[in-house]
């Protein structure tokens, strides 16, 4: 009985700082990925997931947002419209 107390003690700490760990190189790797790239054309600005088969995704293009669905048989475009002001344009 000892014994498994020990290893419980060992490993639940150690399961959890692995969860842990995993979920801050997610979010570092996620950050990277959707950071803007000079040069690109085409951004992602939002997604909104509706069902696991089924997303709704903004994308700016040469100053216009385009939304569109995103499934498992591919892209459909939904609407369009002119690009918003950014944050960032306001700020200066």
């Amino acid at each position: 009985m000892f014994e498994y107390l020990l290893k419980l003690a060992i490993m639940l700490p150690a399961i959890g700082l692995l969860a842990w760990g995993c979920q801050k190189l997610a979010k570092k790797m996620q950050d990277r990925v959707g950071a803007p790239v000079q040069g690109k054309s085409a951004r992602i600005i939002e997604t909104t997931m509706l069902s696991p088969s089924l997303k709704l995704a903004v994308i700016e293009f040469h100053g216009r947002e385009i939304l569109v669905s995103a499934s498992r048989t591919g892209l459909t475009r939904l609407a369009e419209a002119p690009a918003r002001a950014s944050a960032e344009g306001l700020d200066r």
